[in-house]
């Protein structure tokens, strides 16, 4: 074995700078801070999973300026859903890595609506509209959060955030407008992913002490209610009306049973992650 081979390996992960700030959450009392890393786990695996469905278009959209801009969006969810796994991980005293790469399938509590393989360009814009609707509520409900080191990182999701539902409301006329193919294809789409357009808002086992501590300004149920207001009339000023009766979030973020589609995508971004276990990459 040569003098090389003996050294310890480089946690070549260790070297980058967390992207979170240090902070004291030692106010919090321990029903709270667990009300908080639910709320922060669900948060996360949202942008995480719905970052790695869309970066599966990088070099293959229909065109060069949508390649970018969807890659662009893609890694802007990863980076929020970095921010949101190392508060957590701060919060609880484990490793961000480790929650992100490091989960069963069955233990992501991502919303079903991401639960979906992205098939046509349709389909991903519709979902990645929906989502970027409801998340936009959800981060408004946010943003005065008596947590203050949530509030800053929820400034700064929002503010990328808002550039990419300005993008997705532009696609989404471009293709309610753009003919008989790009409509159908947009409606059937919507049809398809309507029943879980709530399930971002899937009731939260301690949302009631998130809103007594003031961290979240109201219920699940009210931010749905908001998320289908917006909804109703964005596709009315299009001409498309809702595709069925309204969808109930409860048991959106479910896990019981694990889409086929979701474990495709969990062991393509685990896949260096579980190439040695145990190693710090």
């Amino acid at each position: 074995m040569t003098a090389s081979e003996t050294k310890p390996r480089r946690a070549t992960r260790a070297l980058l700078t967390p992207d979170l700030p240090r902070f004291d959450a030692g106010d919090l009392d321990d029903a709270t801070r667990a009300a908080l890393a639910e709320l922060l786990l669900t948060m996360a695996d949202d942008e995480f999973v719905l970052g790695f469905w869309d970066s599966e278009w990088t070099g293959i959209a229909p065109m060069l300026e949508e390649d970018v801009a969807f890659s662009s969006m893609a890694q802007d969810e990863i980076g929020h859903a970095r921010l949101l796994y190392e508060m957590l991980a701060q919060l609880t005293g484990t490793d961000a890595d480790a929650i992100a790469f490091g989960r069963q399938p069955g233990e992501y509590r991502h919303c079903r609506l991401l639960d979906h393989p992205r098939t046509d360009w349709a389909f991903s814009v519709a979902r990645r509209w929906l989502y970027d609707t409801a998340d936009a509520v959800r981060l408004n409900a946010l943003r005065h959060s008596t947590f203050a080191p949530l509030a800053e990182i929820v400034g700064k999701i929002r503010r990328e955030e808002a550039y990419h539902l300005m993008h997705m409301d532009i696609w989404v006329r471009r293709l309610a407008g753009g003919g008989e193919e790009p409509r159908r294809r947009f409606e059937r789409a919507l049809a398809r992913l309507w029943p879980d357009a709530l399930t971002v808002f899937a009731p939260l086992a301690s949302e009631l002490r998130l809103i007594e501590a003031g961290i979240l300004s109201t219920s699940m149920a009210e931010l749905a209610d908001r998320q289908v207001e917006q909804l109703t009339a964005i596709l009315s000023s299009v001409g498309i009306t809702i595709p069925g009766p309204r969808p109930s979030p409860a048991g959106g973020r479910d896990r019981a049973t694990v889409s086929d589609s979701f474990r495709w995508l969990w062991t393509e971004f685990t896949m260096v992650h579980r190439l040695e276990e145990g190693a710090t990459w």
